[in-house]
């Protein structure tokens, strides 16, 4: 071992680090609430946190009761999108329906219906939406209109309401045609839980790290094994190097374990280097690690920690970029981003897994994420040596 490394790894550091792993084998619940929760949390979440919208509860008025009509209602309630619960009379019974939370959305199809197909004219169709999830209710439009897009494009094809005009040529020449050709990059499939589970992860290191520090350092605090340990020549430096030592490994396996979840339940792609998310993962336990025994420091009690907890974790979720993309925030706070360790931990997530990115482009984020860990440490053990002071 270089000298260097033996000044800093010294035995007495060496034997703290064994205390605790020792202290951490005897206690076998700690070990697997550290490494078998988050793993299921990340699972649950991945599955459950899911933009898509499918078996929107819908209500038909047919107030034509063509076979027109009809085919209409079948291609909405035969996609996965919809399923047809049932008729009613009046659009009246339909709203109390919606307002009943019998169904969520309904259609409404005028008398004349099959007759302005058959003329060729524009027919409209009322579609109802309950608007108290304004996200399912867009997604869900969304899918009528392109259900009701594919219906329109079988009716051409059935030769209902075509026409065919004359141009003169002199228009013709003159008036161009814009065309749309989409391409979707890095996720060809459009699977959103590949974004879900990419910034699960940094919530779990984070939130699991920081709650799990400063219930550790609480509780040593009040059985009053943190004062024998003064009474040793080791400086609060080491003892807290020595408390982090096994949180980090046990955290840094649920990591891994997580990563293979990501790949086998969800067939995340790996595109670029393991190695840089792994290296993304440790600076993030570390920050979290740093932040709860910060908050150790301030807390008397587990009940005052978990307290402060409550008004530190939230934020940081709400304004990680985690689950929903930073965009969708307004643009004051879009900057706030920056100061939170899981964005950066996202950005390099996804960026290196889905699109391949190496160290030249996510060096910021890493920067960010060295940062935020150094100064938290540094913090945690400042506070750690004032307070025992």
């Amino acid at each position: 071992m270089p000298p260097f490394i033996e000044r800093i790894v010294n035995h007495r550091l060496r034997a703290l680090v064994r205390k605790e792993f020792g202290q951490i084998r005897r206690d076998r619940r700690l070990a697997l609430s550290l490494v078998l929760p988050p793993t299921l949390q990340l699972l649950l979440l991945g599955f459950a946190l899911s933009a898509s919208v499918s078996n929107v509860k819908l209500g038909a008025v047919d107030d034509s009761r063509t076979p027109e009509s009809r085919d209409l209602i079948a291609a909405l309630s035969e996609s996965k999108s919809f399923r047809l619960v049932g008729y009613y009379a009046s659009v009246n019974n339909l709203g109390d329906a919606i307002r009943q939370g019998k169904i969520d959305a309904g259609v409404v199809i005028p008398y004349d219906y099959d007759r302005n197909l058959q003329r060729g004219r524009s027919t409209t169709v009322q579609f109802l939406l309950n608007a108290m999830n304004a996200n399912t209710a867009v997604i869900s439009q969304n899918y009528a209109e392109g259900v009701v897009h594919s219906y329109n494009s079988g009716l051409k094809n059935q030769g209902l309401h075509a026409s065919f005009e004359r141009i003169a040529s002199p228009l013709v020449s003159s008036q161009g045609q814009v065309q749309l050709l989409s391409a979707f990059l890095y996720n060809p499939g459009l699977n959103d839980s590949w974004f879900i589970v990419t910034g699960v992860l940094g919530l779990l290191l984070i939130l699991n790290s920081s709650l799990v520090a400063a219930g550790a350092m609480v509780r040593e605090r009040e059985a009053g094994t943190i004062e024998q340990l003064l009474m040793s020549p080791a400086s609060a430096s080491e003892i807290i190097v020595a408390k982090i030592a096994p949180l980090f490994a046990l955290l840094f396996t649920m990591s891994l374990l997580a990563v293979g979840i990501m790949k086998v339940a969800f067939h995340v792609p790996f595109h670029g280097k393991l190695s840089l998310v792994l290296c993304g993962a440790a600076l993030c336990i570390l920050s979290g690690i740093g932040l709860g025994t910060v908050n150790a420091t301030f807390s008397r009690t587990a009940q005052q920690a978990q307290l402060m907890a409550f008004f530190i974790n939230p934020p940081l979720s709400a304004l990680s970029g985690a689950l929903n993309p930073v965009e969708a925030m307004p643009e004051w706070m879009q900057p706030l981003t920056v100061l939170n360790p899981i964005h950066h931990f996202a950005a390099i997530g996804r960026s290196s897994l889905l699109k391949g990115s190496g160290i030249t482009d996510l060096w910021p984020n890493f920067v960010g994420l060295l940062i935020f860990t150094l100064v938290l440490v540094s913090l945690s053990v400042w506070r750690f040596r004032k307070q025992l002071s």
